[in-house]
């Protein structure tokens, strides 16, 4: 299962060949290593003269024989390094490890499931080579995810473009090409909370597409559970944009508002009609409704205040256990 060739070690010598790394985190995937890379191999045979590959997998603390299986696959002639972090620290902290060892003049975050298609990096590369620093892979249509799941993502998509600083592009994930000047700029980003694909946007850079059809997977199932995404969406909303706390200004401005000119209502009233027996239910009401909004304000308060104490606290994003760095051979 060679995933470099000769021929293509010839070619690194080459200042016209780019090298493009291939960033793959891994969480109990060892099903699913053999089916990457032979599909990958494949492709790379085609392309030895329009770029040298190399693959960084991190596993992100697997308990399974994902780490076994990646380092069988491991020898000097095979372009591929591991980075093993310390326990499971999730998908967004393992691709940004994955990001910091890539050495390519571009890298490519992809999956290793194959839910990402490979056979869309040709064209992903002459995007990059024709000037696009980063070429973002949009799925044309979700119909592999269940009904709730698109749902969900829709919905994902316009709050987090209604109030973010910076939208991102719908249905696009973590596979997108990126040049070298953007992955320096990106590991210059400290911050502890993080969505990814908020970052890859917020940073510019001239950015181009292309669209693919996203396929089954290839082995394992997912580990990503439906209050996993709710979590990540929250934390991509906070970490971009400081609207939902300005939006709590207005409402606090218009209830004040409106109870002065209820206020002033009730004084006319009873200088007119006299003093009234009020009434229990509106007053539950009352006390009801405006504890409730008081009660999401704080909350709102504290999903901010929880990831300030977070980034004070100012601790690494993800530890490293150890590294088996691929090292080309001696000519």
């Amino acid at each position: 299962m060679t995933v470099v060739t000769d021929v293509e070690q010839q070619d690194l010598a080459s200042p016209n060949v780019p090298c493009v790394t291939l960033v793959v985190p891994v969480f109990n995937e060892q099903d699913a290593i053999g089916p990457f890379l032979d599909q990958i191999e494949q492709l790379l045979k085609t392309m030895h003269d329009v770029a040298h590959f190399d693959i960084v997998f991190v596993n992100d603390g697997s308990r399974d024989g994902t780490e076994l299986a990646i380092r069988s696959c491991m020898s000097p002639d095979r372009a591929i390094s591991l980075v093993n972090l310390s326990r499971n620290f999730g998908k967004e902290a393992a691709l940004w490890a994955g990001l910091k060892y890539a050495t390519g003049d571009a890298v490519i975050p992809i999956d290793v499931d194959l839910q990402d298609d490979p056979t869309i990096i040709p064209e992903m590369i002459a995007k990059w080579r024709a000037g696009a620093q980063i070429v973002n892979a949009r799925r044309s249509d979700r119909s592999s995810d269940t009904w709730i799941k698109r749902v969900t993502a829709q919905g994902f998509y316009r709050v987090f473009n209604a109030v973010a600083d910076q939208p991102i592009p719908q249905d696009v994930g973590d596979f997108r090409l990126l040049d070298r000047q953007v992955v320096d700029v990106l590991c210059t980003l400290s911050e502890r909370v993080r969505l990814n694909k908020a970052l890859f946007g917020w940073v510019g850079f001239p950015t181009e597409e292309v669209l693919f059809e996203r396929h089954q997977r290839s082995a394992g199932v997912s580990t990503f559970s439906y209050w996993r995404l709710w979590n990540m969406a929250l934390d991509g909303i906070f970490a971009s944009t400081t609207k939902p706390l300005r939006i709590w200004t207005y409402i606090g401005s218009s209830l004040a508002l409106l109870s002065f000119v209820y206020a002033g209502y009730l004084f006319l009233r009873t200088l007119v009609f006299g003093v009234d027996v009020p009434g229990y239910a509106s007053t539950v009401v009352l006390i009801l409704l405006f504890g409730g909004l008081n009660l999401f304000a704080v909350g709102i308060l504290g999903e901010y205040i929880g990831r300030i104490l977070t980034e004070v606290r100012d601790r690494p994003l993800y530890v490293v256990r150890n590294a088996y760095l691929h090292q080309e051979p001696d000519t």
